[in-house]
């Protein structure tokens, strides 16, 4: 699996537990005497989950020190035990004298009694490139409401393979409405506009793509979105042929809680149709 820089998260199942967990989480780190930090700001983006699986990136960081590890977990809502697991190291900035380290996390699910969720527990690892044991230690982690890191989206193999070596013409980009939304779950359907006439298109979403060279017809393609909050999307619609009838043509269907906006996109040779929305926490909205 991999993951590409943007803030959003795609889920396709879970969607229960995925409300309860991702997003961010930031807080300390400290590690125990005789490890080359005694105590580290984190974030946690837990930016996939499926059931009681999930995935992300926990960012370690001070003024000029910093680590970035993918990890994968396992979360039980019965004891609301959480056991992370860190895979690799993607980015790193330490001392000559440290190397990172590569942890697990044992972690608990709390509240912290004025409604805010806290993730507390202890972790251990070993040296990045061997087998050395790291000083273990405690960790201590409240939801923020926004990251100071990019915040990552899963994207499957084969899709990351296919960006890597697509060679998108440059096209302007029409705008076709932005959307203020009150939820973070985002389903989005792509039908063919009016007459199908074999219009095909690839779908980005913060220059990420999601949907390669697929055919619109009267059968939608779906992509559901969970959305951070306050934090800008831009998803769009690139014309891989104008079809039968040109310009390539869509009917984007939004549903957002309550609400459901019917958008017609058009993309050609010379421009890609975008549709721009925001979340925005309905709490945060009643109190301004």
């Amino acid at each position: 699996m991999r993951f590409l820089l943007l803030p959003l998260l795609l889920g396709l199942s879970g969607v229960g537990q995925a409300q309860l967990l991702t997003g961010v989480w930031g807080g300390i780190r400290t590690q125990n005497a005789g490890g080359c930090f005694p105590a580290y700001s984190t974030e946690l983006h837990i930016i996939y989950m499926q059931n009681n699986s999930f995935m992300g990136n926990v960012y370690s960081y001070d003024n000029d020190r910093y680590t970035k590890i993918n990890f994968t977990g396992k979360y039980n809502p019965l004891t609301k035990r959480m056991v992370i697991i860190e895979n690799s190291v993607l980015q790193y900035n330490v001392p000559d004298s440290c190397i990172p380290c590569i942890k697990t996390y044992d972690l608990t699910l709390s509240n912290n009694g004025n409604g805010g969720e806290l993730l507390q527990g202890e972790w251990r690892g070993h040296e990045m490139g061997n087998n050395n044991n790291c000083q273990p230690g405690k960790i201590s982690l409240a939801r923020v409401a926004k990251s100071i890191f990019p915040i990552d989206v899963y994207q499957n193999d084969t899709l990351a393979r296919l960006q890597k070596t697509m060679k998108l013409k440059s096209r302007e980009k029409d705008l076709v409405q932005t959307l203020a939304i009150d939820t973070s779950l985002i389903k989005i359907e792509l039908y063919d506009n009016a007459e199908i006439d074999d219009d095909t298109v690839s779908v980005f979403l913060n220059n990420t793509l999601l949907l390669y060279k697929k055919r619109l017809t009267g059968k939608p393609l779906v992509l559901n979105v969970t959305a951070f909050p306050n934090t800008p999307y831009e998803l769009m619609m690139y014309a891989e042929n104008l079809g039968r009838i040109p310009p390539n043509t869509a009917l984007m269907v939004i549903t957002a809680g309550q609400k459901r906006y019917q958008l017609h996109l058009s993309s050609s040779e010379e421009k890609s149709a975008v549709v721009r929305f925001k979340y925005e926490p309905l709490q945060k909205a009643l109190l301004r």
